[in-house]
């Protein structure tokens, strides 16, 4: 049975180079019958591989199949992959940062050390010209997913908003990024509540602390949930709007971010937005372009009139 797998391997890392294999050859290069490579193309079709047979001549071809089977990666190729996904996951590319950390998480699991080693020297050599606000480690992002996946408790050290150092033990829900920035919704053990982390200002202690049972995530809309701990929790002011526009047009103006938008018609939406600054949650409406009214809080409201006292008296 061994002997069998083995040369299954074998044999589908000479059909994943791309050209036609005659059936003579692969028995000549696997020491085996014609009849036996029969066998096991048939066999790889049983697992999920399309091989198709050319007319005339046996030979084999490796084709497309309608699921992604298990790929086999020379050492070059599979450095060259964990970089690639390495880069993808702090790209600020929308859509594929946290397909990128799975993928990388599972083939780092079952990449040697020494290509391992392979991997975190190529990224240390290498400097992005540019990259996205709070630039994440992949090997940071993957250590975090991985807690994430096994349900291990992680102990960091972590830099809050006003720079005030402490210890901190979690368990860990999802990594959420933002386009800009990564963050880590957690179950905080020491405060007993749910936090969100900002991952660039994490420091990993080693080992991760206990396994522990799953929780109900904040909320039950993870995404709501980060976007008003980011927008608008950590600020000194909390200002709540209705515009008269629609909440998708609004949102491209104000990302989760900035603020949390939610449709109350289809022309009006309601603008929940923090900030430490008046002026600053004033003119980030007032961008919009369209109508609205301002809610709260009462200092916001007077700030707003007297703001457009004086610009009144300015176009006089």
């Amino acid at each position: 049975m061994l002997e069998t797998s083995a040369r299954l391997l074998r044999l589908l890392s000479l059909l994943q180079m791309p050209r036609d294999w005659p059936g003579a050859d692969l028995a000549e290069r696997l020491g085996v019958s014609a009849r036996t490579i029969r066998r096991d193309v048939d066999r790889l079709r049983e697992l999920g591989y399309t091989v198709h047979a050319t007319a005339g001549t046996p030979g084999y071809r490796l084709g497309a199949g309608t699921g992604v089977p298990p790929l086999l990666l020379d050492d070059d190729e599979a450095v060259a992959v964990a970089v690639g996904l390495g880069t993808a996951a702090v790209s600020g590319v929308a859509g594929i940062e946290e397909t990128s950390v799975r993928a990388l998480v599972k083939l780092e699991q079952v990449l040697p050390p020494r290509l391992r080693h392979r991997v975190s020297a190529l990224r240390s050599a290498t400097v992005p010209l540019a990259s996205p606000a709070g630039a994440i480690d992949p090997a940071l992002l993957t250590a975090i997913a991985t807690a994430v996946h096994d349900r291990e408790s992680l102990r960091f050290d972590y830099r809050a908003r006003d720079g005030a150092e402490g210890r901190r033990t979690a368990e860990p829900h999802r990594l959420v990024s933002s386009g800009r920035r990564w963050y880590l919704v957690a179950w905080d053990t020491g405060r007993r509540d749910w936090r969100t982390f900002r991952v660039d200002r994490m420091r990993l202690r080693t080992p991760n602390g206990p396994r522990f049972a799953p929780r109900e995530p904040p909320g039950g809309d993870l995404t709501r949930y980060v976007s008003e701990q980011i927008s608008t929790h950590p600020y000194r002011y909390r200002g709540r709007f209705t515009v008269h526009a629609p909440a998708d047009v609004v949102a491209t103006r104000m990302p989760p971010t900035v603020a949390v938008v939610e449709p109350a018609a289809d022309d009006t939406c309601v603008v929940n937005a923090g900030s430490n600054s008046l002026d600053e949650l004033a003119a980030w409406v007032a961008r919009l372009g369209a109508p609205f009214e301002v809610h709260e809080p009462p200092e916001l409201i007077e700030h707003v009139r007297a703001l457009g006292a004086r610009l009144l008296d300015a176009a006089r």
